[in-house]
């Protein structure tokens, strides 16, 4: 990936970030006084505020050495979402069931792990670029299988029987980058303080 380090945010900092997801609606009110609202982002995307995360000097230092490493908003890293960063609900641990990545078909064995958000035809279905090493478990037609883990597939060494479902549980981070080329830090007593630490989802 070009311009991305494949090193995490310092965890002590990153689990205490603030944020979310932000979508971009385009809304237009007609005469009527009717809304037409479209959207022209596909997916959604995060951003956080990872300031709540710096506590004391040594949290400042490992910032400062993280941020200057990526030069600013250069490079882009992995960011482990305090909130979401499971394939499953954040009281529950991973399992080869969590998610659905399709049916086999006999033929193919390469499936994109994704993650669903809502039921249905509405649902949101998130590609998972950045699978945490070694959380990985999947499975076919609810039976482990063995697979390899390729970028942001899975592979199985045979491929699924048609029809077969296939399903996949995980930890994953976010590709994210900082937000500014500029940290304002200020040290106060026994701990330092940034007011902001802006960092944004990116698309790799």
């Amino acid at each position: 990936m070009s311009g991305f380090h494949d090193v995490r945010f310092p965890l002590s900092i990153g689990l205490y970030a603030r944020g979310g997801p932000e979508r971009r609606t385009e809304i237009v009110t007609l005469t009527s006084g009717a809304e037409e609202r479209n959207s022209p982002w596909a997916h959604s995307r995060r951003r956080w505020d990872a300031a709540p995360g710096v506590r004391t000097r040594d949290d400042l230092a490992a910032l400062i050495a993280f941020f200057e490493a990526r030069r600013g908003r250069l490079h882009a890293f992995r960011f482990t979402d305090p909130m979401d960063h499971l394939s499953c609900l954040p009281s529950q641990t991973p399992t080869a069931l969590d998610q659905a990545l399709g049916e086999g078909d006999g033929t193919r064995t390469a499936f994109d792990l994704v993650k669903r958000y809502g039921d249905g035809a509405a649902a949101w279905v998130r590609p998972v670029r950045l699978p945490v090493a070694g959380s990985v478990l999947a499975a076919v037609d609810g039976e482990a299988s063995p697979f390899s883990v390729s970028g942001a597939q899975i592979v199985f060494d045979t491929p699924p029987a048609p029809g077969a479902p296939v399903t996949a549980g995980f930890r994953f981070d976010c590709p994210a980058r900082f937000d500014t080329d500029r940290l304002d830090i200020a040290a106060e007593g026994f701990a330092g303080a940034a007011p902001s630490v802006p960092l944004v989802e990116v698309r790799v």
